[in-house]
């Protein structure tokens, strides 16, 4: 991960008083308000799931640079193994929901071209069983990541050590929170495409029945280059939130590892 020069700048210089003073410290805090303000979004409007990706980024990209501190060292020390495997869980999480995604979205591809080809009976009962497949994929991942605010609980420690260490232990329980939110929307956002699929395993009898309904399919059709799309757009910021979760963790262990 590369940093502005005056991102190295701030790291370099300690921490003055108490670390609350601490820009670093203040900028993660920032971090985690704005990814519980798009857990609450997303619960009532159903916020977009490049935007929540976006701020999960964010927030491990803000932890990695504290975790760069001096005094930082001393502080994680305390509460290690609990981040090191909340980390381990948040990696293999993200990436198989980077996995879960490729399969819904070529899903979707493969739905949209059989009904654009007219011979939509097989080719989207394939598609449709690795969509459900990829869903309760997801829906397991979302019931899993929910359980690191619990592997994760704040030490008991006082004075800047605590401040530190609890702001942390805080960052990577919201991050859990927004991934299963994020897993949980992608999960919901695929399923309205299932209707569209059952509608269109009676493309053959439009084919000689020109009468019943053609709107159907091309309904059909539009959900799913739609669905496609919206699943391409998280690409990037599935890629995002991936490198920046392993850069933490390798932060993290870079602590963890005696100078030699």
């Amino acid at each position: 991960m590369s940093f502005s020069k005056s991102s190295r700048h701030v790291r370099s210089v300690s921490l003055p008083g108490t670390t609350s003073s601490h820009p670093l410290l203040a900028n993660l805090h920032t971090h985690i308000a704005a990814i519980r303000a798009w857990i609450k979004d997303t619960a009532e409007a159903g916020s977009p799931l490049p935007a929540g990706l976006v701020a999960i980024h964010a927030l491990h990209a803000a932890l990695a640079d504290l975790l760069l501190l001096p005094e930082s060292r001393r502080a994680t020390m305390s509460a290690s193994d609990r981040l090191l495997h909340a980390f381990l869980l948040l990696t293999d999480a993200h990436q198989r929901f980077q996995e879960c995604l490729m399969s819904l979205r070529h899903a979707a591809a493969e739905s949209h071209a059989a009904l654009r080809r007219g011979d939509a009976t097989t080719t989207l009962a394939s598609a449709a069983r690795s969509q459900r497949r990829a869903e309760k994929v997801l829906a397991r991942l979302a019931a899993s990541i929910s359980s690191v605010s619990s592997k994760c609980a704040r030490p008991n420690l006082v004075g800047e050590d605590a401040e530190m260490v609890g702001a942390m232990v805080e960052a990577v329980t919201v991050s859990a929170a927004a991934s299963a939110a994020v897993f949980s929307a992608a999960a919901s956002m695929s399923s309205p495409a299932s209707s569209s699929k059952k509608m269109a395993m009676f493309i053959p009898k439009f084919a000689t029945r020109k009468a019943t309904a053609p709107e159907t399919a091309e309904v059909a059709m539009e959900r799913l280059h739609m669905l496609e799309r919206r699943f391409g757009e998280c690409d990037d910021a599935c890629n995002s939130v991936f490198r920046s979760v392993v850069q933490a963790r390798v932060s993290l262990l870079n602590i963890m590892t005696p100078t030699i």
